[in-house]
């Protein structure tokens, strides 16, 4: 088993994963099974865990708790108003 760190081109973020080779009787060929690890802080070089979905967002629960209730299309609706408003008020 070893670390791969592999770049995200889109985001710029590297991700750590932890690599499992075996082989493909098949295919006759050497196959890997990746498992993520976490992301790469650029600073310190730590792995910093995650799950790959944004967990760290969610979890604090007090955060969204303003959204309760909402359906996808009124959060939407508000947004657009919000930012209406904003606009109203720079131009």
């Amino acid at each position: 088993m070893s670390i791969v760190y592999q770049k995200d081109k889109r985001s710029g973020i590297t991700y750590a994963y932890e690599n499992q080779a075996y082989w493909d009787k098949e295919k006759k060929q050497s196959r890997s099974k990746r498992k993520l690890i976490g992301r790469l802080d650029e600073e310190t070089g730590k792995i910093i865990k995650t799950d790959g979905r944004c967990a760290h967002l969610s979890s604090d629960p007090e955060r969204y708790k303003a959204f309760e209730g909402y359906s996808r299309r009124q959060l939407i609706d508000e947004i657009i108003r919000l930012r209406e408003i904003y606009e109203d008020k720079n131009s």
